[in-house]
């Protein structure tokens, strides 16, 4: 086991820090979204932390190429990876509640909550080169197995936290784990072990998971509205309780947006857009089956199932783990005949149904992220394909009207305008700035409309919504021009 010793840490400590990266993600997308460019600032920061890391530890083994010194860098990984949850809880969430500039929030939390440990983590694999090296005359092919075993270490962490650990453990219990292995490795690697020395890596043990346990408290006591907190193999989810009008909601957060919520006394859908989607009915009385792209936490479906008794819905979810939570928590009844749920990516799905339906129904934001994958003309064009006659595709679109915030409606209506015979577009809000970002229901028409002039007064509050004179002068949106994504 000694001999084998140094290449487990460095295997296990490249692992480590790319749970670590993972987790960051995961703990951060409450605070911040998980869109492109947070991504790209976390990754810009671990690898920013660990490139310092790499030196340091360099110049640190050089000095002084002590064992015992890297047992002690070791553990200080172990210290700074059991605060993370206590950091969430006292600069994560504050400083997202002071700053609206995301990036600077993910910036600071990133160097601060994980670049340390990060950091900390990067120097065992040059002390490890170092200590390994005693002759220097291997020192190529030393420094080459060291820097292999840490990358390998680093894929297999990668694969095991995101497809295993991640869905199944949670963040908070993986946190704890990670922080008990290196408090091991720690202890494997210290050469002049004692009973003080043992008795105070038992204090140690105590004190780390104190602390983990700690950060859960404060988590819990500055939270008391979420009801569950569970990570998916896709995203963290927060079912929470918010309140609105003096009206109290069930709420399902993924990132920073309310994924769907419902009135606790009447159980009926709290989100105004979604009843925009019922246009259907008004512009296809013919219409008996539709899809939906995007369940999250069903409120629409099940509305749409209580609604009309007559009428049949597709749900493409990728996330099975939302629908277990919308069949817990927002009365989801997934045994109804009329309803057939899907566990896959949109996109796929439509690119390969069979299928037909009178109404495609497109409500996959995740938080204010776009997914660009169903906004272009080749996805719109598949959806168009999978529609009846008379048919059509009703979008809802997060996006301001005027502005700088208004190049995501005016992209997908060029591009709507492109792909549909002709082309609706509603707010939802009286008396809102052009400027502010809102929600737009943007309709394509395969063919003509099928108007059911019966049920004009039951829609007329949202018919007379619509915005008549709106014009764009973008390019359309395509699978290699896709400029709306964040």
């Amino acid at each position: 086991m000694k001999k084998y010793k140094m290449k487990i840490t460095v295997f296990l400590c490249g692992a480590l820090g790319m749970v670590l990266e993972l987790v960051a993600a995961r703990i951060l997308s409450p605070y911040v979204g998980s869109s492109n460019l947070i991504w790209t600032t976390i990754i810009g920061i671990m690898l920013t932390s660990m490139s310092i890391g790499y030196w340091l530890g360099g110049k640190f083994a050089d000095k002084k190429p002590d064992i015992n010194v890297l047992s002690a860098f070791i553990l200080a990984g172990a210290f700074f990876t059991s605060l993370i949850p206590i950091l969430e809880a006292i600069l994560v969430q504050p400083l997202s509640e002071l700053s609206s500039n995301l990036v600077f929030v993910a910036i600071i939390c990133s160097a601060v909550v994980f670049g340390i440990p990060s950091f900390i983590l990067a120097m065992v694999s040059p002390y490890a080169v170092k200590l390994e090296d005693k002759t220097h005359e291997d020192v190529g092919k030393t420094s080459g197995k060291i820097s292999s075993l840490s990358t390998i270490g680093s894929i297999v962490g990668t694969f095991v936290a995101g497809f295993l650990l991640i869905p199944n453990l949670g963040i908070r219990t993986l946190i704890l784990i990670t922080t008990l292995i290196l408090l091991v490795l720690s202890f494997i690697m210290f050469e002049r072990k004692n009973v003080k020395y043992s008795a105070c890596m038992i204090i140690c043990l105590v004190a780390l998971i104190g602390l983990n346990y700690y950060g859960k408290v404060i988590f819990e006591k500055n939270n008391p509205d979420i009801i569950e907190d569970v990570n998916s193999q896709y995203s963290r989810i927060w079912i929470k309780n918010i309140s609105g009008n003096d009206v109290k909601y069930k709420a399902m957060q993924v990132d920073t947006g309310l994924e769907g919520y419902v009135n606790q006394e009447t159980n009926k859908m709290g989100a105004a857009y979604l009843y925009y989607y019922d246009l259907f009915d008004y512009y296809n009385k013919d219409a008996k089956s539709t899809l939906m792209i995007g369940g999250a936490a069903y409120t629409y479906p099940t509305y749409y199932l209580n609604k009309y008794k007559d009428k049949t819905m597709d749900v493409v979810e990728i996330d099975e783990k939302m629908t277990e939570l919308a069949k817990e928590q927002f009365s989801l009844d997934t045994e109804n005949p009329r309803l057939k749920i899907y566990h896959q990516d949109g996109r796929s799905f439509i690119n390969n149904t069979n299928n037909k339906y009178d109404t495609i129904l497109i409500d996959a934001f995740k938080g204010l992220n776009a997914p660009f994958e169903l906004t272009t003309y080749e996805a719109l064009q598949k959806a168009k394909n999978a529609l009846n006659e008379n048919g059509m595709v009703i979008t809802n679109i997060i996006s301001s009207l005027e502005g700088e915030e208004s190049d995501f409606i005016k992209y997908e209506y060029a591009t709507y305008k492109k792909v549909f015979t002709h082309v609706k577009l509603f707010k939802v809000r009286r008396n809102i700035d052009g400027n502010i970002k809102q929600n737009l229901i943007l309709i394509g028409f395969k063919d003509k409309e099928n108007i059911n002039n019966e049920k004009y007064e039951e829609y007329k509050n949202l018919l007379e919504m619509e915005i008549k004179d709106f014009s764009s002068d973008k390019e359309i949106v395509t699978d290699h021009f896709a400029p709306i994504g964040n």
